[in-house]
C-alpha cells in the first residue's frame, strides 16, 4: 500500500444507535380497559380489584386517566373536567348517593390499589386537584360527593394523600365569592368530624397551613368574627366556633402584649399605656384576670435582669414595680384581681430561681404602692389556694404579715 493512499476499514460494518421510539399515548383505550372492568364486573369493587391487579394495564403511564373513570365513569377531555367521548360505567364515585356509607367502599378500594401502586398517588393528586379547582363546574350534590369523599380519604388515612396539595385549589377567589368553597369546606368538617377529634382536623389543617384561615373560606361580604360563629353553628360546629374563638384571643391578646411591651421599652407616659390597654380590653373584651395576668408579664419580661447578681436582679424588680406601679393599679380594681396578681407573682417567683427570694418584697413593694390591699394580702396568706412554693412564701412573708395585723389591732 502506497504511504500516500489513506487507510481504509474494508468490510467492517460501522453500527448505528437506534433510537428509543416510544409508543404514542392512547388513553381513550386505557379509559375503556378499566369501564370494561367495572361493567363485566357490575361495579363490585371486590372484583375490579382483582381484575385490575392481574391485568397489564400501564397505570404508570395512565395513572390521571384511571381516576377520572373512578371519579366520573370515564376520562375527561384534556384540560376539563368534560367527559370524554368512549365507554362509560355507571358506578362512579360522582354517579354514587352523597352518604358517606356508600362512598366509603370506594376509599377503601382506592386505598388498597395505593399500597399496591404507591406511585399511584400523585395522579390521585391530580384529579383532585384538578376537580377542587373547578367546583362551579360541578352541581351540587357533585360537590358534596367530593367533599365525603376527600373527608372520608384523611379519615382513613389514604395513603401519603397530602393535605397541602389537596386545599390549596380552595383559595381561589372566584370560587370563594360564590360560596362555593365554603359550603364544600363545611361538607369536608361535617364529614371528617364523625370519626375523628378536632385537634385531628386542627392537624391536617396545619399541615395544610390553612389552620388560621378559616375566615379566608367566606366569601369576602362575610368575612367576620359574627358570620363565621353564626354559620358554623347553624351547621352543628360548635367546635370550630370555639377553636376560632380562641385563636382570635390569642392573636389580639398577642397583639396588646407587643403594644404594651413597645411602649414601656420606649419609657412611655404610664396613664398613655393605660389608654392602650383600655382600648385593646374594649375592642377585645378580654377579661379583667387574664388583662392582670398580661400586664405582670409584660413587666417582668421588659426587665434587664443581670446573670448571677443577685442583689442587682432585685433592684431591677422591684425598680419595675415601683416605676409601673399606677398600670397596675389601674386594673387591679377589686379584691379578687389583686389576688389574682398575688398568684400571678407567687407562681413566677416559684418558677424563676433569681425570683425566689424576692416574693416577700414584691409584695410588700406592690402594698407600698398601694396596687395591694391589706385584706388581700391577709387573704392570701390565710387562705391562699394555689400550692406552688406556698410553704415557702408563707415563712417568708410572716413578718410583713406581723406587721400590718399589730397595725390593725393598734386601730
Amino acid at each position: 500500500m502506497s504511504s500516500k493512499e489513506k487507510p481504509t476499514l474494508g468490510g467492517t460494518r460501522i453500527k448505528t444507535r437506534k433510537r428509543n421510539i416510544a409508543a404514542p399515548l392512547d388513553p381513550a383505550a386505557f379509559s375503556d380497559a378499566v369501564v370494561q372492568i367495572y361493567l363485566d364486573n357490575a361495579g363490585d369493587l371486590e372484583l375490579i380489584a382483582r381484575c385490575i391487579e392481574s391485568s397489564d394495564l400501564n397505570f404508570s403511564r395512565y395513572g390521571d386517566t384511571f381516576f377520572e373513570v373512578v371519579f366520573r365513569g370515564t376520562r375527561t377531555q384534556p384540560g376539563t373536567i368534560k367527559l370524554d367521548e368512549g365507554e362509560r360505567h355507571p358506578y362512579s364515585i360522582f354517579d354514587c348517593e352523597p352518604s358517606r356509607e356508600v362512598i366509603l367502599p370506594s376509599v377503601i378500594y382506592i386505598q388498597k390499589l395505593l399500597r399496591r401502586r404507591p406511585f399511584l398517588i400523585k395522579s390521585l393528586e391530580n384529579v383532585m386537584q384538578k376537580f377542587l379547582q373547578s367546583l362551579e363546574l360541578f352541581e351540587q350534590d357533585e360537590r358534596k360527593k367530593l367533599a365525603i369523599f376527600t373527608a372520608l380519604a384523611f379519615s382513613q388515612k389514604l395513603s401519603g394523600l397530602p393535605p397541602e396539595t389537596v386545599f390549596q385549589p380552595l383559595l381561589k377567589d372566584n370560587l370563594i365569592e360564590k360560596g362555593l368553597v365554603l359550603s364544600f369546606i363545611t361538607d369536608f368538617f361535617k364529614e371528617y368530624l364523625v370519626d375523628n377529634s378536632l385537634d385531628d382536623l386542627i392537624a391536617i389543617l396545619k399541615r395544610a397551613k390553612i389552620e388560621d384561615s378559616l375566615m379566608d373560606f367566606f366569601p369576602s361580604a362575610k368575612r367576620t368574627p359574627e358570620a363565621l360563629s353564626e354559620h358554623f353553628t347553624k351547621e352543628g360546629l360548635l367546635l370550630l366556633v370555639e377553636y376560632n374563638d380562641k385563636k382570635l384571643f390569642e392573636v389580639k391578646l398577642k397583639e396588646m402584649k407587643t403594644a404594651i411591651t413597645n411602649q414601656i421599652s420606649e419609657s412611655a407616659d404610664v396613664a398613655e399605656v393605660i389608654e392602650t390597654v383600655k382600648q385593646h380590653v374594649k375592642d377585645a373584651k378580654f377579661p379583667d384576670i387574664e388583662v392582670v395576668r398580661i400586664l405582670w408579664d409584660v413587666l417582668m419580661d421588659a426587665v434587664q435582669w443581670s446573670g448571677k447578681n443577685q442583689q442587682q436582679n432585685a433592684n431591677s424588680a422591684l425598680r419595675q414595680v415601683k416605676t409601673w406601679a399606677a398600670l397596675l393599679s389601674a386594673f387591679c380594681t377589686s379584691g379578687k384581681l389583686e389576688l389574682e396578681l398575688i398568684y400571678k407573682v407567687q407562681v413566677q417567683c416559684y418558677e424563676d430561681a433569681k425570683l425566689m427570694k424576692l416574693f416577700p418584697e414584691i409584695i410588700r413593694s406592690l402594698y407600698d404602692q398601694d396596687v395591694l390591699a391589706e385584706d388581700t394580702i391577709l387573704h392570701w396568706f390565710r387562705k391562699g389556694t394555689i400550692t406552688k412554693g406556698r410553704q415557702t412564701f408563707v415563712k417568708s412573708l410572716e413578718p410583713f404579715v406581723k406587721w400590718l395585723e399589730e397595725a390593725e389591732e393598734e386601730e
